[in-house]
């Protein structure tokens, strides 16, 4: 492949009808905002370009912009009934022990108590110790602070989605 030439899957993406591309991006983040602003930069040259887009669209989400894309994800622990995106990025926490799982949901609740939204965390490669670990660091933060790394961790979340988009599985 040259650097001039489009990957087959952006290309595939980029001329996709809009109703389609629509839905295929919801697909990766829940944010209408978020969408639309993808949406409406096509054609894309590379896979750069999107991500790029996508950083920028995500930095630009306002509080309620921000509340429906967190609105599409899963307590951890508790993927989508069949739904392998997020069964897939919470893998680590499938062979958790039961224990675990139990600590998990508490602190799930807590953190949904204090926060008024779902704890978002970039899953793909933790461990369930990982991410229980990180919800108990995460929750002693002022909402203000924990608003950016929730935007943070939306970024590269919705990066990985996109790549599984463009690239393929």
């Amino acid at each position: 492949m040259t650097s001039t030439s489009t990957p087959p899957g952006l290309a595939r993406f980029n001329t996709l009808e809009e109703h389609a591309a629509l839905t295929a991006l919801h697909e990766a983040c829940a944010s209408t905002a978020w969408a639309k602003r993808l949406l409406a930069a096509r054609p894309y040259a590379t896979p750069e370009d999107l991500y790029a887009a996508s950083d920028a669209a995500t930095a630009d989400l306002t509080a309620p912009d921000l509340d429906e894309a967190m609105a599409g994800h899963p307590p951890i622990g508790r993927p989508k009934p069949g739904d392998p995106t997020s069964a897939r990025e919470q893998r680590g926490m499938a062979g958790a022990s039961d224990e675990l799982k139990a600590e998990m949901l508490e602190l799930n609740l807590a953190y949904q108590e204090k926060f008024g939204h779902v704890f978002l965390i970039c899953a793909t490669g933790r461990t369930g110790e990982q991410m229980r670990d990180a919800v108990r660091e995460r929750i002693g933060n002022t909402p203000e602070r924990e608003r950016e790394i929730v935007r943070t961790e939306l970024g590269k979340i919705n990066r990985i989605r996109l790549a599984r988009l463009v690239e393929g599985d």
